[in-house]
């Protein structure tokens, strides 16, 4: 458990700088138009937490089926689909907490609200791998 610490705080750490860097990256905007096109930079930013939560969801679902076949003992594949879940959630709370206008303007709160969908389905699926280890 020792030696995947710092792994874990490396990954905690790329999360956040990628989570910021995001809207110095995809902030050039031309003016000329009220409506957005393209990806902006609150869409980046919940794209970012979306594929933390797809990622979260799809080793939640293996590591759930594996569990179910009792083909492997290893609890790491569903701690790690927790945590990026959790990562998930926080990303996407702090991103519509922090967004002002509404669907359609370009802020990515659908995009949020999506990717809070799949952190939370990752979530669901890593606690049921571990429950299924545990008996």
């Amino acid at each position: 458990m020792k030696k995947h610490i710092s792994s874990v705080l490396a990954a905690c750490l790329i999360i956040v700088l990628s989570f910021f860097v995001t809207q110095e990256v995809f902030s050039q905007t031309d003016g000329t138009s009220a409506v957005p096109r393209g990806i902006t930079a609150g869409r980046a930013r919940a794209l970012a937490g979306a594929v933390f939560g797809l990622i979260s969801l799809i080793i939640g679902w293996r590591a759930k089926a594996r569990a179910a076949n009792g083909t492997t003992s290893r609890r790491s594949s569903s701690v790690t689909a927790l945590v990026l879940g959790i990562i998930c959630i926080i990303l996407s709370t702090v991103h519509l907490a922090t967004v002002s206008g509404g669907f359609g303007t370009g802020g990515g709160k659908a995009g949020a609200i999506v990717a809070m969908v799949l952190g939370l389905l990752g979530i669901t699926f890593s606690s049921l791998a571990l429950r299924a280890k545990r008996v």
